[in-house]
């Protein structure tokens, strides 16, 4: 089948005023033609498959129905809106999706007028959309509709704009797309009151319809409507037996609908589009609907890699004789350490098999906790935990955990209390760009009272220092490591405890000295190597501080007694990480070397490869070269 053929409906489509000419009997095919058109471009240029692929034909209705980009969508967690980018003027360039200087990762407005928020983070849609709606009143009237998850709903933040929504004047359009799933399976009793939640169809479109009549007349103006409200709930609730947590906060419910019905999603889109006040859109939903591999098992579907599109097998790496992920060493490690200490618990939001502790978890039910998209609350369970004498490895990625920061310093480093974070997914995470970096930790981190923060140059030192921070009296404990693989192919070392602020000194030399932290001193050794290898005379001294609190004195000393030249090589941000931290030593302590500071940059970095992002901040092989080689 030609292209022309299998996409007839989808290539006539370049923005939504196009779909807007289609008949409503045309959307269901539209809605498959999309569908095929994201598994075949994810299966070469992997990215986000099964949220997306759920979220088709919400997708569809709601540029079918609004005057979008005037209307807005607020995306919750942009790793479902592929086929908002694809309609919406960018689906000559998705083939670039995520790749650098392509189509960014998650919706931003930075890319186009129609992506009105940034969401790279769940749980934001609804304070975000409720500020546009309530700007609308204040300028341009338009319709703000917030697609949030039904794992997104458990997170805070949500809640948080829930609570808001029900006392600001505004028209917001709530879809919660409810499909039982976060990334891993929801969990939870908001996913579980969810499942239950119903309200009769017949009872809506009566309801919907006296509302109309009553303002029609004028019986039913803004001051009678809230009392009205009420009323009519309390009256529901005594007689269903159950109060709706929507309703309840005056924020208008529809559903459950069939979020797959496109043809009956634009219906009651159209009937709700002008009705005033907030009201929430409840719809059923399949993640991976449409691609039975992704239906079937939507966790490993979420992010699938490449795969073949027809037979839906996936093209695995094949890992022999290459090392494992951090995460898999974290997993191991974790559970190892759980069968010798029985205080040992384990705690993530959302993310277990991500960070690879649902290794524990399969083994150790009982003793692994996954509380759902809520970063903050995972820190202060942890610090409950670890006040009434258990030992917590909380496992969060280190970009999410920015949204824990005010827990970790007033719920763990006041008391001192011994939970260990440990922030996977630290440094450049690669092509899911700016919003999921792991940049900011050291930095953010540092000022803290009371924090030891480490970072492991390589697996075996992954494990001494998992294991180090569950010794008695450690107190709050903070390990960070990165994406991907590491170095070694035999990882499984004996595990021994590392002295707290102590580093280690790699490599002799007397005309620079090179402080790293964390696995970018692998790619010093390297560079320290090549240069010898091309006959460089440079004697090159290379220390792994392996902490950055508390920062080796000692290493710190001899550093700044040696050497006038020294350079800093930090995965984090240079403004307030590692390499300031040395400046600040050698200042207070009376040493003035030269220093200059390998890191990122004071700027947003977006999307690529690692490997393409090392090289694009300096701290690459060829970036360490250049700086080891410049002129001083």
């Amino acid at each position: 089948m030609s292209e022309q053929d299998k996409f007839s409906l989808l290539s006539k489509i370049e923005y939504p005023a196009d779909l807007r000419r289609l008949s409503i009997d045309e959307l269901p095919e539209l809605c498959k033609q999309l569908r095929q058109d994201i598994v075949e471009e994810v299966s070469t240029n992997p990215g986000h498959l099964a949220s997306s692929l759920g979220v088709i034909e919400i997708t569809v209705a709601l540029h079918y129905v609004f005057d979008t980009p005037n209307d807005r969508i607020v995306w919750d967690v942009g790793h479902q809106a592929y086929g908002h980018k694809i309609l919406t003027g960018r689906r000559s360039r998705f083939s670039e999706n995520r790749k650098m200087g392509g189509l960014m990762p998650f919706p931003s407005p930075k890319e186009s007028p129609y992506d009105t928020f940034t969401c790279g983070h769940a749980s934001n849609s609804i304070s975000a959309a409720l500020g546009m709606a309530v700007a609308a009143t204040f300028d341009k009237p338009r319709h703000v509709i917030a697609v949030i998850g039904d794992g997104a709903m458990s997170g805070g933040l949500a809640f948080e704009g829930l609570n808001n929504v029900s006392s600001s004047p505004n028209d917001l359009l709530i879809i919660l797309n409810d499909n039982d799933m976060s990334i891993d399976r929801a969990v939870g009793g908001m996913e579980k009151y969810l499942l239950k939640l119903d309200t009769n169809e017949t009872y809506n479109r009566l309801r919907f319809r006296a509302s109309r009549w009553l303002h029609s007349r004028g019986y039913l103006n803004d001051d009678r409507k809230k009392g009205i409200l009420r009323f009519n709930n309390a009256l529901k609730s005594a007689l269903a037996g159950q109060q709706n947590i929507f309703e309840g906060l005056n924020i208008r419910y529809f559903g459950p609908y069939d979020g797959h019905n496109v043809k009956e999603l634009v219906r009651i889109l159209r009937q709700v589009k002008d009705m005033r006040g907030p009201k929430l859109l409840h719809l059923h939903t399949v993640k991976g609907k449409g691609y039975k591999p992704a239906e079937r098992n939507a966790s490993v579907w979420h992010a699938p890699g490449r795969f073949d599109a027809e037979t839906g097998e996936r093209i695995e790496e094949d890992t022999t004789g290459i090392p494992p992920k951090f995460q898999d060493v974290f997993g191991h490690t974790l559970l190892e350490l759980a069968e010798q200490n029985p205080r040992i618990v384990g705690v993530t939001p959302a993310m277990p098999t991500g960070c690879s502790m649902n290794i524990m978890m399969q083994a150790m039910p009982e003793r692994t906790f996954d509380v759902g998209i809520a970063e903050g609350h995972a820190v202060t369970f942890s610090a409950g935990m670890a006040k009434d004498g258990m030992l917590p490895f909380c496992n969060i990625y280190s970009a999410f955990a920015q949204r824990a920061y005010d827990n970790i310093i007033h719920d763990v480093a006041i008391l001192g209390l011994p939970v260990v974070l440990c922030l996977d997914r630290a440094g450049l995470v690669g092509e899911d760009g700016a919003t999921h970096h792991g940049a900011f930790d050291m930095a953010a981190l540092r000022p803290v009272p009371g924090l030891t923060i480490a970072a492991p140059m390589d697996e075996h030192e992954l494990r001494h220092l998992m294991f180090t921070a569950q010794q008695p009296g450690g107190g709050p404990f903070v390990i960070r490591y990165p994406r991907g693989r590491g170095v070694k192919v035999e990882w499984q070392c004996p595990m021994r405890k590392v002295p707290i602020g102590r580093g280690r000194k790699l490599s002799e030399g007397t005309d620079v000295a090179v402080l790293s932290i964390g696995p970018v001193g692998n790619t010093v050794q390297q560079a320290i190597a090549d240069l010898a290898a091309e006959g460089s005379a440079l004697s090159i001294a290379h220390y792994d501080m392996r902490f950055l609190k508390p920062l080796d004195e000692d290493i710190l000393k001899e550093v700044g007694e040696r050497f006038q030249r020294i350079i800093t090589v930090e995965d984090g941000v240079r403004n307030g990480g590692m390499g300031s931290a040395v400046l600040e030593w050698m200042s207070d302590h009376g040493y003035q070397p030269r220093i200059t500071r390998l890191g990122l940059p004071d700027e947003f970095v977006e999307q690529g490869t690692v490997a393409q992002l090392h090289h694009l901040v300096g701290i690459d092989k060829e970036g360490i070269i250049r700086s080891l080689s410049a002129p001083h």
